[in-house]
């Protein structure tokens, strides 16, 4: 494989960004909308293989959740849900996973991006493949958690494991990728690996002494955070680690999920990555020459998660150096106001990770 040129797929469905979770809820499948007419914008699509994922079924989702959990999630509407929960915690809290009419459906576009993602791996005709609506990291086997419903990630990864021995899972969502740590935690075959803010914070797991159980013992890295991690030391935390896990564990292919909300700014995020910081994780995963598949994840500042993610295809593509900054016209330019710029600037905010030696111990 060529370390410059890419064969790069790229799935989005038009359907996914006109759902809504509730006018309240915090995470918005619009900010997919708003990626899409970036990178088309940008010319970007006439580079990659454009597809439309094909939904996933019930039983493919079936490969990893409850039969009855996944039941559930096709006939569940708010006006059923009270009803259908019958004193299951299947959407507990039901504040970051309220019931809302077109549930299923967005949980088969973005389950079936990422499938779609792993098979183009797999039978060999794609190096990158990207599914933005995908990254769905929360989501246990029998229930909801953290606005995802379904772990897209999960049967991505299982989906791949049927042609390639070994699997690197990588996220750098600002919350612990726990979802899918925890089901692969007694299995050597995946490598999981998270960064992200640890303490008194959702879903509070992910500490640096979690390294998985039995088989999997050591096969769970768990990179712990503190307030205000900026692009310079998460890159000298990143950068070695994941050299040294690929180096070592020589994995088939990588799945990288690519959660917005460790840029600086974000709505519920506390951490303070510019766009370039966030994105050099996806250059120097592309750089290690291993197929990948990017997903989304995370990120409740939906104009720099459209920045952002618009950037991490420029560099799946090798191209981030010959987009402009200053913004093309598109059907959402008004919202990148004031300054109209592909930018993410990082804040202000102190660098916690930085004192007493924190994040050379955590290396």
């Amino acid at each position: 494989m060529s370390t410059s040129k890419r064969r790069v797929s790229y799935f989005y469905d038009p359907d996914l960004g006109a759902m809504s979770y509730g006018w309240n809820a915090y995470m918005k499948p619009f900010r997919m909308r708003m990626t899409h007419h970036l990178i088309a914008s940008y010319g970007m699509l006439d580079h990659m293989h454009v597809l439309r994922p094909k939904r996933a079924t019930a039983l493919q989702m079936t490969a990893f959740h409850t039969d009855e959990y996944i039941d559930f999630l096709t006939k569940v509407t708010p006006e059923t849900c009270t009803e259908l929960l019958a004193g299951r915690d299947f959407l507990a809290p039901e504040l970051d996973n309220p019931p809302w009419d077109g549930l299923f459906e967005f949980c088969s576009i973005s389950a079936g991006g990422s499938l779609d993602a792993a098979q183009r791996l797999a039978d060999g005709s794609s190096d990158i493949a990207i599914n933005w609506s995908g990254g769905l990291h929360h989501a246990k086997k029998r229930s909801a958690s953290g606005f995802c419903y379904v772990n897209d990630i999960v049967l991505c990864i299982l989906e791949l494991l049927r042609t390639t021995p070994r699997v690197v899972y990588i996220d750098i969502d600002c919350h612990h990728g726990d979802g899918v740590e925890e089901a692969f935690y007694s299995t050597d075959r995946v490598l999981t690996v998270s960064f992200h803010k640890f303490g008194d914070f959702f879903p509070g797991t992910g500490a640096l002494g979690d390294r998985g159980r039995g088989t999997g013992t050591g096969y769970a890295v768990n990179v712990p955070l503190m307030d205000g991690v900026c692009d310079e030391s998460f890159a000298s935390v990143f950068e070695p680690v994941i050299g040294r896990i690929v180096q070592w564990y020589q994995p088939g292919a990588i799945v990288l999920q690519c959660g917005a909300d460790s840029l600086a700014g974000d709505r519920l995020g506390c951490l303070n990555l510019s766009m370039e910081g966030h994105a050099r994780c996806v250059e120097f995963v592309r750089e290690l020459n291993v197929p990948l598949v990017l997903l989304g994840g995370g990120g409740y500042t939906v104009r720099n998660v459209a920045r952002t993610w618009t950037y991490e295809t420029a560099c799946a593509l090798g191209k981030q150096n010959e987009i402009e900054r200053d913004l093309p016209f598109n059907e959402f330019f008004e919202w990148f106001g004031p300054r109209y710029r592909l930018e993410v600037p990082r804040s202000n905010m102190e660098d916690l990770n930085m004192r007493d030696k924190y994040l050379e111990d955590v290396r």
